[in-house]
């Protein structure tokens, strides 16, 4: 039933609260520290390993720009020392962009582990930064590769168009 006498069928009011946000308080609940706990060793694992992948993959890029030919002695039929340097320059460009999403990670959870162990709010206030920049990197490079897909699209459009056309001729 409602609180007012004169309307039983108005829907009931609550209170509005002066207390602030726990935000503004400075505070963490122990749920939060447990999920921030949690998953700091993760983020640092997946830091660590994206390093290592990157390092691995700077190696097979490396391989490429010199050659698999001048490293093996094997001649691999069909791939010529141009086509390698273009595979090892594509790979160094992934290399540029797949780092700063690791160090974002790596840092996160560094940072994380730090604020546990010092209840420290500026090592907080840095991963919570390095969270930001790593999911701001992924928006933009999600941005960037929508706009590649568009062109692909109009491109493939165009090219499927005048494919028609001088197959129709």
């Amino acid at each position: 039933m409602s609180d007012n006498p004169e309307n039983p069928y108005e829907s009931p009011r609550a209170e509005i609260s002066s207390v602030k946000p726990l935000t503004a308080q400075g505070a963490l609940t122990e749920t939060m520290l447990f999920y921030l706990k949690g998953a700091s060793p993760w983020l640092r694992f997946v830091g660590i390993a994206g390093f290592v992948m990157l390092g691995l993959y700077a190696l097979l890029g490396i391989t490429m720009i010199v050659g698999i030919q001048n490293i093996t002695g094997v001649q691999i039929p069909g791939w010529s020392g141009v086509m390698g340097i273009g595979v090892g320059l594509v790979y160094s460009g992934s290399l540029a962009v797949l780092f700063f999403p690791m160090l974002f990670v790596f840092r996160f959870g560094r940072k994380i582990k730090q604020y546990i162990h010092t209840g420290n709010e500026a090592d907080l206030e840095q991963a919570l930064k390095n969270n930001k920049s790593l999911w701001q990197f992924i928006g933009v490079l999600f941005i960037i590769s929508l706009g590649f897909t568009a062109m692909m699209v109009l491109f493939g459009g165009i090219a499927a168009i005048i494919a028609a056309v001088v197959s129709a001729v």
